[in-house]
């Protein structure tokens, strides 16, 4: 057996919202760079309002990352880290540390077995919850990332608190929800593919007996959960990205940036920085499973009898 077993008594709803939060900042930290490498392929090729031609020309995840850092130093990897944490601990906490809580709340009393149906409204309902409570540093976040391509003394923002100011000012307490409903869209369909998928194939292997509750069970689960979420999340996490970076006035609306890409670059475009996209869904699945699994054991263990 590997890793910590599972208690005798479930860890509370309270431990796990923890562990989940706690959990994404593990990952984030591990994965950082490769979610700021796919933000840059995401923009990449986006016609700007003003317009401005970019010097930098991303090629593969390897080849942004190693330009990144050589064009801007390594410090530009993280980017964006100070709300990525800010927006786990608020975001993954609700999306992932609720989702075993709703979804007993939405299945039926007497029922031995929780149906797809439930468990795909479940993480429906947790990700459009997180994304209403963690959206500005998402916002945020996003922004850092992308604004690492331009000089300092073009930087929009000095800093992750005169961000959220600025924005407020400039763009209204709304600009701090910039993107809202494509980010309800796709974290609808990534929680679902996320959660739903390592919940199914965490289950199958425990019923069928194939590998017990524990860390190798926790990986197989995992990377199979952030292979499905990058396939089915990669259209919307692209849109999103590009009307969350985009200037005041460049895009009406989530569905004018869509159209406005799919004429640009056609149905590609919409898959535009997949590889990084799994690299780092997939890894970050891995790295926050496996430690959201280790962690709520340990605080269930801890806690007084």
């Amino acid at each position: 057996m590997v890793g910590l077993k599972p208690p005798e008594v479930p860890p509370t709803a309270a431990v796990k919202f923890v562990s989940a939060g706690m959990a994404g900042c593990v990952a984030d930290l591990c994965t950082f760079p490769l979610d700021t490498a796919k933000v840059r392929l995401q923009i990449q090729g986006e016609v700007r309002i003003p317009r401005t031609i970019s010097s930098v020309e991303y090629r593969g995840v390897l080849g942004t990352l190693s330009t990144m850092v050589r064009t801007e130093g390594a410090r530009s990897l993280y980017s964006g880290l100070a709300a990525g944490l800010q927006r786990q601990m608020s975001f993954a906490s609700i999306r992932i540390g609720l989702y075993d809580s709703v979804k007993q709340l939405y299945t039926p009393k007497g029922t031995e077995n929780t149906g797809m149906a439930t468990r795909l409204l479940a993480g429906c309902t947790t990700g459009a919850v997180a994304v209403a409570c963690a959206q500005p540093t998402d916002v945020v976040k996003v922004r850092f990332q992308a604004s690492g391509a331009v000089s300092d003394s073009a930087r929009r923002y000095s800093g992750t608190v005169d961000a959220y100011r600025t924005i407020a000012r400039e763009e209204g307490i709304r600009g701090l929800w910039r993107g809202t409903l494509p980010n309800i869209a796709r974290n609808a369909i990534i929680n679902c593919g996320e959660l739903v998928t390592y919940d199914l194939l965490k289950d199958k292997l425990l019923r069928a007996q194939l590998m017990t509750d524990n860390v190798p069970c926790h990986f197989v689960a995992a990377f199979g959960a952030g292979f499905c979420a990058t396939v089915v999340a990669s259209p919307v996490d692209v849109v999103k990205t590009r009307y969350m970076n985009s200037s005041p006035g460049q895009y009406r609306n989530a569905l004018s940036c869509l159209l406005a890409l799919l004429t640009q670059e056609g149905p590609a475009g919409l898959y535009k920085g997949f590889i990084p996209s799994f690299l780092r869904l997939g890894s970050w699945n891995v790295v926050m499973f496996v430690s959201y699994e280790q962690l709520q054991r340990a605080m269930a263990l801890a806690r007084p009898a």
